[in-house]
């Protein structure tokens, strides 16, 4: 089974740069979608309506911001739209979805560079999500998604210059640290130890051409789960968005 998970940064954006096209032919089991900025009604028609996909969606309260969605060829046993706090959930930022032998989770993590404010709201938002997840320690689970923060220097080109830069201020850091702490592991990691390999790329400096880039999309996995992956890999060769696709194979 290959599970997909893309910012696509505007799925409307994206459709128009052949998202349909691309899902139907990545060969993908499961698309996870991050910052969809749409309402359920805003998406294409063509995209809710993709034949042998079951299609789910949450949105923000705020037109035209964050959102997630994902398609999955298998019908998921239950669909939780949400983390259970409002806070966080008026926001729409998690699709969790239970199948017969593992938990997805399809998450937009926040972005704390607006300001300080912000920056405490994605803080609070990971050591909540931390929380949550403790309720399914038992089971196979797969977080995947933007997680706006890069782990180590090798997941960004520049780390010297973004030390005090939100994505790669210690304090996030030890967020992913306590999700490692709390027994998931980096999927991509686990199979590719090579710097170079990012997933984000500034549009206004032109940095894709130049590989400057930032590794902030992940599948972080538990320890049960990460025996089931066969491979994990950047598919930074599809375009549309200033993040590029990465995905896992999983048995």
């Amino acid at each position: 089974m290959k599970i997909v998970s893309w910012n696509v940064n505007g799925i409307r954006s994206a459709y128009k740069k052949g998202f349909a096209d691309w899902l139907v032919k990545c060969g993908a089991d499961i698309v996870c979608i991050q910052e969809s900025k749409a309402q359920k009604e805003q998406f294409p028609k063509e995209l809710a309506e993709i034949k042998g996909y079951n299609f789910y969606c949450v949105c923000a309260k705020k037109k035209g911001y964050s959102g997630v969605a994902v398609w999955s060829k298998i019908k998921p046993e239950a669909v939780y739209y949400g983390i259970e706090n409002e806070i966080f959930d008026e926001e729409g930022r998690v699709l969790r979805l239970d199948f017969k032998d593992f938990v997805l989770f399809n998450v937009y993590f926040p972005n704390g560079g607006a300001s300080p404010e912000r920056l405490k709201y994605k803080l609070n938002f990971y050591d909540y999500f931390l929380e949550y997840l403790k309720k399914i320690k038992n089971k196979d689970a797969l977080i995947c998604g933007d997680y706006n923060t890069a782990h180590f220097p090798i997941d960004l080109a520049r780390p010297k210059e973004n030390e005090n830069n939100s994505g790669f201020m210690p304090i996030e850091r030890q967020r992913l640290d306590a999700l490692v702490g709390a027994g998931f592991a980096d999927a991509f990691r686990h199979f590719n130890k090579d710097g170079g390999n990012y997933t984000w790329w500034d549009y206004k400096t032109g940095a894709r051409a130049r590989n400057v880039g930032w590794r902030i999309d992940y599948f972080f996995v538990s320890q049960n789960a990460l025996k089931r992956i066969k491979s994990a890999a950047i598919e930074k060769d599809v375009f549309g968005s200033d993040h590029c696709p990465v995905s896992v194979e999983i048995k």
